[in-house]
C-alpha cells in the first residue's frame, strides 16, 4: 500500500498488519526490516494524531456518556455489599 493511499485509521492498521507480516518473514533482510520499522513509527504517529483530533458529534457524545454511565452502574452494582453481608 502506497503511503499516499493511507488516509484513514483503518488504512493505517491494515498497513501496520502488512508490515508485521513482512518483518516476521525470515526472508526479510535486516535493512528492509529497519525501513519498515521507520514506516511503522510514522504510521503510529499519524494514528495518534488522528485519535487526538477526533471529535464526536453531540449525539455520539451523548450516546457514549450514556453507555459509560450504564457500564459504571453495572460495575458498582455487582461490587457493592451491604454491611449485613460483610458481617456474615
Amino acid at each position: 500500500m502506497a503511503e499516499s493511499t493511507i488516509n484513514t485509521f483503518d488504512d493505517i492498521t491494515e498497513r501496520l498488519d502488512e508490515i508485521i507480516a513482512t518483518v516476521r518473514s525470515k526472508e526479510t533482510s535486516l535493512e528492509r526490516s529497519l525501513d519498515l520499522f521507520d514506516e511503522a513509527i510514522k504510521l503510529g504517529s499519524r494514528a495518534v494524531d488522528m485519535v487526538d483530533t477526533f471529535e464526536l458529534s453531540p449525539r455520539e457524545a451523548d450516546e457514549l456518556a450514556q453507555q459509560m454511565d450504564d457500564d459504571a452502574s453495572a460495575d458498582t452494582g455487582d461490587a457493592e455489599t451491604t454491611s449485613d453481608e460483610v458481617g456474615e
